[in-house]
Parts: structure tokens; sequence; C-alpha cells
């Protein structure tokens, strides 16, 4: 299982006004941070990007690049920022993402094939919804690789988000227990291997104290590992966390062991 940071937002005041000012440099420092931290890649989460997109993505990679050579997921859902982020690229680039809604179907999707790179599929309605059972959630998983064939996109290059659920929604568990079975599953269901990747930190949404939302963020991680994920996007500064995910990962690795291998 790989890590990915997903720290760099544009939510954050001091991204959010580094765009604003053009100023790359808390963008580098925090790319910085996240890489000596050894994440396997930097989501480069730029939320839309209305105003402006090209230049303000073509900003957030040139200024992340500067300080990492680590693979970037570009993550808007603007497809006019998203191609910029392609475009000025130097590091190995991951689309971030698409879904059933049209939109994406027709302007994201396609950029896979155009440049040559994965993509990330989630499992949702056209509309945004979120499936409410293994039926639903096969069914869209289905029809996210057609999409991706129809498109020119080898099947290889979709990763599956199955959309981890808020514990806090009245079927929580229930859906946080759903994505294990689809990730343990869906390769055999379709014959062949099928990566995935999950949002962490969407499971503890609204908890009330970090020591709970490590708990549970932690235990969930090692079910996840242990169904065979593949990408785990996290906060890559919570060491707590960082180093469960690390000791799940080898605890679900059929390699010989060895204590040299456990993170301290």
């Amino acid at each position: 299982m790989k890590l990915i940071a997903d720290n760099l937002r544009i939510t954050r005041p001091d991204v959010r006004d580094a765009l604003e000012r053009r100023d790359p440099e808390p963008v580098k420092a925090l790319a910085d941070r996240c890489a000596r931290r050894k994440p396997w890649a930097i989501d480069v989460n730029t939320g839309p990007l209305t105003r402006d997109p090209k230049t303000g993505m073509q900003f957030f990679v040139r200024a992340v690049e500067s300080a990492t050579g680590l693979p970037l997921l570009i993550d808007t859902s603007n497809p006019a920022a998203m191609r910029a982020g392609l475009e000025a690229a130097s590091n190995p680039a991951i689309i971030n993402g698409f879904s059933l809604e049209p939109r994406k179907v027709e302007l994201i999707l396609p950029l896979a094939r155009e440049f040559d790179t994965d993509i990330v599929g989630f499992l949702l309605y056209p509309d945004s919804r979120v499936p409410k059972d293994d039926a639903q959630r096969m069914e869209i998983a289905l029809e996210l690789f057609e999409k991706a064939k129809s498109a020119g996109v080898p099947k290889e290059r979709v990763i599956i988000d199955p959309v981890v659920p808020p514990l806090a929604w009245e079927n929580g568990i229930e859906q946080a227990r759903a994505v294990i079975r689809l990730i343990q599953t869906l390769p055999d269901l379709l014959g062949f291997k099928v990566r995935t990747i999950a949002g962490i930190s969407n499971l503890t949404t609204g908890a009330p104290d970090r020591n709970k939302k490590l708990l549970m963020d932690s235990a969930y991680l090692s079910m996840l590992a242990r169904a065979g994920l593949d990408y785990a996007l996290m906060d890559i500064f919570n060491t707590g966390l960082v180093g469960h995910a690390k000791a799940a990962s080898i605890l679900s690795n059929e390699s010989l062991f060895s204590w040299g291998m456990v993170p301290e």
C-alpha cells in the first residue's frame, strides 16, 4: 500500500494566499515538508480554479515540482485546469479524477489517453450520489471501465476510488464495510488486476477529538491494507497514522518479515 500526501489543499489559508499572490515559496515549502515524510506521491488539490484556471494550475505544478520529483495527482474538477496541469508537469502525473458525470466523461477522461497517464475513477452516480449497496457499486465500476474503453483508455490505467463514507452517516459503518468488500472482490469479478485508492480522512469527518479519529482511521487502514488497497490518500504529517499504515502494509504483505522493515 503506497501512501499519498493529501496536505497540499487550496482550502489551506497559506496555500490559497500563495495562489492569490502568485508566491511559490509557501507551496514549495509545504511540498518539501511532504516529500521529507517520504510518501509515494503528492495530491495537488487545487479545487475548481474557476478564475484563470490555466495559469493557476501551472503555478501550483511548477511550485511543487521545484521542491520534489515525486509523482503528482492533479486533483481538480476543472477540465481546463486539468489539461494545464498535465501540460506543465515534468514529474509523473495521475489524473484525479473522473466519475460518470457527463462533463467529466467528455472532458477529463479523454485526457488520460492524450497524455498517456493513469486516471482515478470515482464510484459515484452521474449526479454525484454515493451507491447504496454492493450491487450498485459493482454496476458503477463496470460502467466506469466501459466509459474508459470507449475513450481509448486501457483498463490498466484506471484506478478505482470506492469513496470512503463518513462513519457519521446513518449507515456509515455498513457503507465502510461495503468498500472493503468491493476492494476484495472487484479483481475476481472482473477477471483482471484492479488498482484501488481511498481517501482515509473521509471516514472520520466530524470526529469529536483527535484520539478517536486516529483510533478509527488506523483500524480502518489495517482493514483496507488487508483487503488489498493499493494507494492510501492521507495526512502525511500524522506520524501515528503513517506508522500504522506502514505496519499494516507489512502485515498484509506475503513477503518474508524482518524487524528492519518496521518503521521507528
